[in-house]
C-alpha cells in the first residue's frame, strides 16, 4: 500500500474548492440539495486522498475503470513517453503506431473474427457507433426497413439521446425524456419460459424491423447490477440468427476482467457481431472506447459507393495518449495475474458479504467475478448513506436500492477486508433502521 506521504500534499482547504462550487455542474445529482462533492488531491493503488488529508479505500474503482488500481507505473510511464513523442493527432487521413498496435491486440484477444476496431472516446459513443453500424449494415445491403434496436429491461447503455432510448424506460434514469427519444422495442431478458415466449412474440411481430439485439452480457451494470447466465445469451444469439438481425454485446462494464473472464462473451461462449468496450480499456487513466465488429459486418461497408462508408469520426478518436495507456493496460493483463486476482476478490467478497444476507430489509446478496451487490427492499437518503461510508474510511456509492462493490482487481487483501467491514457496519445498520427520506441518485 502506498503511504500517505507519497501522495502529493496540499493545503487542507485550497481555494479551488469554493471556486468550483460556484461554477461546476456535477453529474447525477440535484445541485440545489446535494451534499458537497469530496475534494480530491491524489490517488494511489486503491486509495483516494482528500484535500483535508483523509484517505478512503475506493470500493468502486471510479465507476469500475481503475482495474489495476490508480497510478500504476507501467501505464503512467507509457503515457509520459507518448506525451513526449505525440500527444495527439487527428485520425482523419492519419494513423499512428499506438492505435495500430491496440487494434491488432484487441482483435487477437476477442473471440472469433471480431477484428475490425473503430475507436471513440466514451462508452455511450461506442454504443451509438454500434447502433449506427447495425442499421447501416442493412441499409448498405438494401434493407431500408431495419432501423430498430431491441434492448432489455434493466439495461443501461449510455446518456446520449440514442443510447438513452435503449436503456430501461422505467427503472432507468432517462424516463423524463420520454417523447423526445426514438421509440425502441424493450423486452424482458429471456431468463425463463414466459419471458422467452414474450420475446419470441415480439420478434414475430417486429423482427423484420430490428437491425440488432443489444445486451450487456452476464451483468446489467448501471441498471441495477442484475445478473443472468450464459443460457440467456445463447437464446439471444439463436433469435438473432433466426430473424436475421445482428447481436451487439455492450461490454463497457463487463470487459477486462470484471466478471472473472477477460470478456463476458468469452466466458459465455457466445460470439456477438459487434462488441463495445470502454471504462477499464485504459486502466482508468484516459478516455477511450472501441466498437469492434466481425469481418462480415465490416465487409458490408466496403463499396465503390462513398455513401456506404461509416460516417462517424470523433475529434479525439484513437487519441495516441489513450491508446498508449490501453496498450500498457493490456501489457499488465498479459504479465500479471489479473483474472486470478479478480477471482480472489470475488471469493473474499462472497464470504465478507454473506453475513448480510439474513438481515431484515436485504433482498439479496450476489457476487459475480469482482462484482459484489447488496440489494435492499428500499434505500432512503443515499447522501446520508454515502456520508456514513466516508466516516468509515471508504468510498462506496449506492444507487437505487443497491450497494455495490467493484474495487480494483489489485486491491490488497487488508484493504478489501477493511472495505467489507465498513459495508457490514453501514449496511447492517441500514437494514435494522431504514431512514425516512428518499434521495434520487445514480451510479
Amino acid at each position: 500500500m502506498q503511504s500517505t506521504a507519497a501522495m502529493s500534499s496540499t493545503p487542507p482547504n485550497p481555494d479551488w474548492i469554493a471556486a468550483g462550487r460556484s461554477h461546476l455542474w456535477r453529474p447525477y445529482c440535484q445541485m440545489l440539495t446535494a451534499s458537497p462533492a469530496l475534494p480530491m488531491v491524489a490517488t494511489r493503488g486503491s486509495r483516494l486522498r482528500l484535500a483535508d488529508g483523509r484517505e478512503l479505500i475506493d470500493g468502486v474503482a471510479s465507476w469500475w475503470t481503475a482495474c489495476h488500481g490508480y497510478n500504476h507505473p507501467r501505464i503512467r510511464d507509457a503515457v509520459r513517453a507518448q506525451l513526449d513523442a505525440m500527444p495527439h493527432v487527428m485520425f482523419g487521413g492519419l494513423t499512428h503506431e499506438p492505435a495500430a498496435r491496440l487494434a491488432g491486440r484487441l482483435a487477437e484477444l476477442l473471440p472469433g473474427d471480431l477484428d475490425r476496431v473503430f475507436f471513440s472516446d466514451s462508452g455511450s459513443v461506442a454504443v451509438e457507433v454500434a447502433m449506427k453500424m447495425a442499421i447501416q449494415f442493412f441499409g448498405n445491403g438494401g434493407e431500408r426497413g431495419r432501423d430498430r434496436i431491441l434492448a432489455f429491461r434493466g439495461g443501461y447503455h449510455g446518456d446520449t439521446l440514442a443510447t438513452m432510448a435503449v436503456c430501461d424506460p422505467e427503472e432507468g434514469m432517462h424516463a423524463r425524456f420520454r417523447g423526445v427519444l426514438a421509440e425502441q422495442p424493450i423486452a424482458a431478458l429471456p431468463r425463463d419460459g414466459a419471458d422467452t415466449d414474450a420475446l419470441d412474440a415480439l420478434l414475430a411481430r417486429e423482427g423484420h424491423r430490428i437491425a440488432a439485439i443489444l445486451v450487456e452480457p452476464l451483468v446489467q451494470g448501471a441498471g441495477g447490477m442484475l445478473f443472468h447466465d450464459a443460457a440467456v445469451l445463447q437464446r439471444l444469439r439463436e433469435r438473432a440468427d433466426r430473424h436475421g438481425c445482428l447481436l451487439i454485446f455492450d461490454e463497457v462494464f463487463t470487459g477486462f476482467g470484471r466478471t472473472g473472464a477477460l470478456f463476458a462473451c468469452e466466458a459465455a461462449r457466445v460470439l456477438p457481431d459487434i462488441v463495445t468496450l470502454s471504462k477499464a480499456l485504459t486502466g482508468g487513466t484516459m478516455a477511450l472506447a472501441a466498437t469492434v465488429a466481425t469481418t462480415r459486418v465490416f465487409e458490408r461497408f466496403l463499396s465503390d459507393d462513398p455513401g456506404h462508408a461509416l460516417m462517424h469520426g470523433p475529434t479525439f478518436m484513437a487519441n495516441p495518449l489513450a491508446c498508449a495507456a490501453a496498450n500498457a493496460s493490456l501489457d499488465l493483463f498479459a504479465a500479471e495475474p489479473r483474472l486470478a486476482q479478480a477471482a480472489a476478490v470475488g471469493e473474499t467478497m462472497r464470504a465478507g458479504l454473506a453475513p448480510l444476507a439474513e438481515q431484515p430489509g436485504v433482498r439479496e446478496v450476489r457476487v459475480r467475478g469482482a462484482i459484489g451487490v447488496l440489494e435492499f427492499e428500499r434505500l432512503d437518503d443515499l447522501d446520508a448513506i454515502k456520508a456514513r461510508f466516508v466516516e468509515a474510511g471508504v468510498f462506496v456509492r449506492p444507487f437505487g436500492r443497491i450497494v455495490y462493490l467493484t474495487p480494483a482487481l489489485t486491491i490488497p487483501s487488508d484493504e478489501l477486508q477493511t472495505l467489507l467491514a465498513a459495508v457490514r457496519e453501514v449496511c447492517g445498520s441500514i437494514a435494522r433502521k431504514p431512514a425516512a427520506r428518499s434521495t434520487a441518485d445514480q451510479g
